[in-house]
C-alpha cells in the first residue's frame, strides 16, 4: 500500500510547528479527484495560517496550490481523469495525496512541469485577478508594486508591462532592483522610507494610478500617499502585518482613492472562471511574456525551512516544495 504524508500543525506559531506525519489518503468522492503529488508551491499566506495571523483549523494540514497526477476521480468528474497532469488551488496542500475539488483542477498543457504549475497555479492566478478582474487596466498608466520579484510580483511586474503600464517597483535591495528592471519595470525604489516622496518625483507629482501592495501594515500609509486622484490602492497581502482600517473620509482627502482587498476565490466563483484565469496564465507563458521562475526548492519535508526563507525576505520568485 502507498505511503502518505502530509506537514501538519496542532497549533500556531513558528515554522517549528510544522510536523511530517503520516495520513490515509482519502478516495475521492462525488466531484473530487485524488492527486499524487508532485510538487507544492509556497505562499505567504501559508505562514499567516501558521502563525495564527488568520484563523485555521487544528489540527490541520497548510497550503494552498499543487500540482501532480490524477489518480482517481469521483462520481460524476469529467474534467479530469486519472492520469492527466493538473495544478490546482485548494486547501490543504502540503501532502504526497490530495484530494479535493476537480472543478478547481487546471490541465497542465503540454511543455508545462509540474513543478512550473505548482509555481503558478495560486500566484498566476492572482496576477490575472490584480490585472483584469479586481480592476482592468488600460496602457498608459502607472502601479506601484511592491514586492516585484516575489511569487506574485515577478508574474505581475512583466505581465502588466506588457499590457502598457509603467510599473514603479519597491524592493529592498538593489539586486533584486536590478532583477525588477530586468523583468519589465521602469523604475525600482530601493527602501522603504520615502516611498510616496520618490513616486511624486518620477510621475511629476501625479502619483500612481494603482498600487499593488503585498506588504500590508508598514506599506499601506505610502501606497495610499502615492496615488494619484481616484487611484485604486489594492491591498493583496500582509507580509508585515495587516494593514489598519481606513476611514472613508481618508480615501475623499487624497482624491476619491479606492481600497479593496481581494481574496482570489472570490474570483473564482462562477463556472468557467478557473479555467478562464488557467488560459490567461498558461497562455502568457507560452508566449514568453510571463516565466516560471522557480528560486528555491525545498522537500515538503522540509516545509519549515521553507517557511524560514520566505519569510527571511531573501526570497526571489516562486519557491517549490517538491515531492
Amino acid at each position: 500500500m502507498t505511503e502518505a504524508h502530509a506537514i501538519r500543525i496542532n497549533e500556531t506559531g513558528g515554522p517549528d510547528v510544522l510536523k511530517w506525519e503520516p495520513v490515509e489518503i482519502r478516495q475521492p468522492g462525488a466531484g473530487e479527484a485524488l492527486v499524487r503529488q508532485e510538487a507544492v508551491g509556497l505562499n505567504y499566506i501559508d505562514t499567516y495560517h501558521r502563525s495564527g495571523l488568520y484563523p485555521y483549523p487544528m489540527p490541520g494540514t497548510l497550503g494552498t496550490e499543487g500540482a501532480g497526477i490524477v489518480e482517481a476521480v469521483g462520481e460524476g468528474v469529467t474534467r479530469v481523469k486519472p492520469g492527466d497532469r493538473v495544478a490546482y488551488v485548494g486547501g490543504g496542500t502540503y501532502t504526497t495525496h490530495y484530494t479535493g475539488r476537480a472543478a478547481t483542477m487546471m490541465k497542465l498543457p503540454d511543455g508545462v512541469s509540474c513543478e512550473q504549475g505548482a509555481a503558478l497555479a495560486l500566484k498566476g492566478l492572482t496576477a490575472w485577478m490584480l490585472l483584469f478582474k479586481v480592476r482592468p487596466v488600460e496602457a498608459g498608466e502607472t502601479a506601484l508594486a511592491w514586492a516585484p520579484v516575489g511569487g506574485v510580483g515577478s508574474l505581475l511586474v512583466p505581465w502588466a508591462a506588457s499590457l502598457g503600464l509603467r510599473v514603479i517597483g519597491v524592493t529592498s535591495t538593489q539586486d533584486k532592483a536590478d532583477k525588477a528592471l530586468a523583468s519589465g519595470a521602469s523604475d525600482v525604489i530601493v527602501g522603504y522610507d520615502k516611498v510616496a516622496d520618490e513616486v511624486m518625483a518620477l510621475t511629476d507629482g501625479r502619483g500612481v494610478d494603482i498600487s499593488y501592495d503585498s506588504v500590508g501594515k508598514s506599506s499601506q500609509a505610502a501606497s495610499l500617499a502615492s496615488l494619484a486622484v481616484r487611484g485604486w490602492y489594492i491591498s493583496f497581502g500582509n507580509a508585515s502585518g495587516n494593514a489598519a482600517a481606513v476611514a472613508p473620509g481618508q480615501l475623499a482627502k487624497i482624491g476619491s482613492g479606492v481600497m479593496v482587498r481581494p481574496s482570489l476565490f472570490h474570483f473564482l466563483r462562477d463556472p468557467g472562471d478557473i479555467d478562464r484565469g488557467a488560459a490567461a496564465v498558461f497562455g502568457a507563458l507560452r508566449v514568453g511574456t510571463i516565466k516560471a521562475e522557480i528560486g528555491q526548492r525545498f522537500a515538503l519535508k522540509d516545509a519549515a525551512d521553507a517557511h524560514r526563507a520566505i519569510e527571511s525576505g531573501k526570497t526571489v520568485g516562486a519557491t517549490v516544495m517538491t515531492v
